[in-house]
């Protein structure tokens, strides 16, 4: 009895090494993603550009995740792919993209990875009837103060940020709640629902986007294209969508989209040596500040025995 109550206790708290391991690496993509896009349609591209880059190749990288053993995806799954690409394709992508060209990449990274766990908690909560204890709602508390911090302490020294913007990075991380509260219970496995994601995205965008003559990769260097190809494709599509999930799957939906909240740490800092943007003190505060809700939010809730 003492032995199965150890592998009992064990097992849980291997998921969640392995859960934090997951969301790290998520964590580190999309934190440069943020840093890379900026990079990008302040250069040469624009978001159309981005948006195919990231679902074409993606599409074509993950195609054989759509047909295991040689045989499509029953109908339900094709279903589900197209609600999850409504929710974290090409809408997703475009409203971060005028986000950043209306923001800056650690005004962005501050706002939608960091608001995201809110709308996840909370509409976990209303329509799960998830528990999350006071410590974590704390957590989510120090998060809103976190941010609401960086945008008014950015403001007094860079001026105010674009309303636009910033409504279309909370629109973004809406869908990214929403989406992270569906793939908990869908029978769809991590690597399925990025294929998925970029095959619908891919179909509905890739027609517009030649036909409406949208390209600028012909006129960009190729240096920008291939990194851009990438991180884009390879990395944001499908590594960063896999592991995320993964952590989902691992440590529920309230911890992996706290630990997200870590982004703007992340993109903080690469942002000075790759796009000069350098945080304030009160910046860096301010940002602490939002790893100690991260922190609370990501602790396991002990549920009554």
């Amino acid at each position: 009895m003492g032995l199965a109550m150890t592998m009992q206790q064990t097992a849980p708290r291997g998921r969640g090494i392995e859960g934090f391991a997951w969301a790290a690496l998520a964590v580190s993509i999309f934190s440069g993603w943020f840093v890379v896009t900026r990079l990008a349609v302040v250069q040469s591209l624009e978001v159309w550009d981005i948006t195919a880059l990231r679902f074409g190749i993606g599409a074509v990288l993950l195609l054989p995740a759509l047909f295991p053993r040689g045989r499509p995806l029953p109908a339900r799954a094709w279903k589900e792919g197209l609600v999850f690409s409504m929710l974290w394709g090409v809408p997703f992508v475009l409203l971060v993209a005028a986000g950043l060209q209306l923001t800056s990449a650690a005004q962005a990274a501050s706002i939608a990875p960091t608001a995201m766990p809110l709308f996840a908690g909370v509409l976990g909560a209303i329509f799960l009837g998830e528990r999350h204890g006071r410590l974590r709602w704390a957590g989510y508390a120090a998060i809103v103060l976190g941010q609401a911090a960086l945008i008014l302490i950015g403001s007094a020294i860079h001026g105010l940020p674009d309303s636009g913007g910033i409504l279309a990075l909370l629109g973004a991380a809406a869908l990214w709640a929403i989406y992270t509260l569906r793939f908990r219970g869908s029978l769809v496995t991590p690597i399925q629902s990025a294929a998925l994601i970029c095959f619908w995205s891919a179909v509905l965008f890739l027609p517009v986007y030649l036909a409406a003559g949208l390209s600028n990769l012909g006129s960009a260097p190729a240096s920008e294209v291939v990194v851009q190809g990438l991180y884009q494709g390879v990395l944001m599509s499908a590594v960063a969508v896999i592991t995320f999930n993964r952590a989902v799957g691992l440590l529920g939906p309230a911890a992996a989209t706290g630990i997200i909240a870590l982004v703007p740490v992340v993109a903080s800092t690469l942002a000075v040596p790759v796009l000069g943007e350098l945080p304030a003190p009160a910046e860096a505060l301010a940002i602490l500040l939002i790893v100690a809700g991260v922190l609370l939010v990501a602790r396991p809730v002990r549920r009554p025995a």
